[in-house]
């Protein structure tokens, strides 16, 4: 198995996802080639937890520019897990809220 901390690259904290949070569903961004098994059990395995859904989603490259030269962003992966009721919030956002 992959380290946890390997598939979960970072969380993803925006107004939208702050409003998720009320329903225990949390966003992060995940590896490009993780599954659904992979990041329900690298977010179980970091923060003790029980996760009942996982949705994900490749978020495509988009064009930026800079002065002169154009070039494009990285392709990225988001993953929004959903906690079940009888879980703890993740106390790595109680102060976004």
């Amino acid at each position: 198995m992959k380290d946890p901390r390997d598939v979960i690259k970072r969380p993803v904290i925006t107004e939208r996802t702050a409003e998720y949070m009320s329903d225990l569903k949390y966003a992060f961004e995940v590896e490009l080639r993780a599954n659904k098994t992979e990041i329900k059990q690298a977010i179980e395995a970091i923060f003790k937890v029980k996760v009942t859904n996982v949705n994900t989603m490749r978020v495509p490259q988009k064009p930026k520019r800079y002065g002169k030269y154009s070039g494009y962003t990285s392709e990225w992966k988001k993953a929004i897990v959903t906690l079940s009721k009888d879980s703890k919030p993740l106390e790595f956002f109680e102060s976004v809220e």
